[in-house]
């Protein structure tokens, strides 16, 4: 179905809010930027800031992107006969390749990700990010799979997953902090998710394969 025009400027005011608001955070420090100030630089209510992020964390890490369902959403979203590791680490590939924002490879990540770590707040919900990552992604794994609750073997999957995924942004914040180029630093870390890859053990690396549909008689 195609966007309205009602949603599309919806679309259009959360983008300007939270790109203004990651600009003076970027100036000014998350810590020196009210939301009022906001606000007031994107031209809008603070009530209307409020109604697009229910917290100031939400401008710099909006929950649509930083989600805690991410991993679990890849794998549930993987075609048949991919496992949950391969199809994690295909999504991984196409991100970095893409240059896409939310592995970090768009222009001026840099400043964003200096700001970011000056702040308390934001370091604290990325690591709780991860945890819930790999908590949601385990429930997915064990309901799929038809897993008892007793059985360790859907979390330590997800926990070699998340650790993947962790290493990958860690990576990339490593190396764009010693002001490595996009480009540059898209072609390491596809380096090491090809070792990473090779590295896994044989029974996470084939950990839930997808069946693929029956064929319709």
């Amino acid at each position: 179905m195609a966007e309205g025009l009602r949603e599309r400027k919806k679309r259009q005011t959360r983008r300007r809010i939270a790109e203004v608001a990651v600009g003076l955070f970027v100036e000014r420090g998350f810590d020196n930027v009210t939301m009022a100030e906001v606000a007031q630089a994107a031209e809008v209510s603070v009530n209307t800031v409020y109604n697009y992020f229910q917290a100031k964390e939400d401008l710099v890490l909006p929950p649509e992107e930083a989600s805690p369902r991410r991993l679990a959403d890849i794998v549930r979203e993987r075609p048949p006969g991919e496992s949950a590791a391969v199809a994690v680490l295909q999504r991984l590939r196409r991100e970095i390749r893409g240059r896409e924002r939310v592995v970090g490879l768009s222009a001026g990540f840099g400043r964003v990700l200096e700001m970011m770590r000056a702040a308390p707040t934001l370091t604290a919900r990325l690591e709780d990010l991860g945890r819930q990552m790999t908590d949601a992604l385990a429930v997915a794994l064990a309901e799929e799979t038809g897993a008892d609750a007793g059985d360790p073997l859907p979390r330590v999957v997800a926990w070699h997953i998340g650790c993947l995924h962790s290493l990958v942004y860690a990576e990339i914040g490593r190396r764009t902090t010693e002001g490595e180029s996009p480009d540059a630093i898209a072609a390491a870390v596809l380096e090491l998710l090809d070792v990473t890859e090779s590295l896994l053990g044989e029974r996470v690396r084939t950990y839930a394969v997808r069946e693929g549909r029956p064929c319709s008689e």
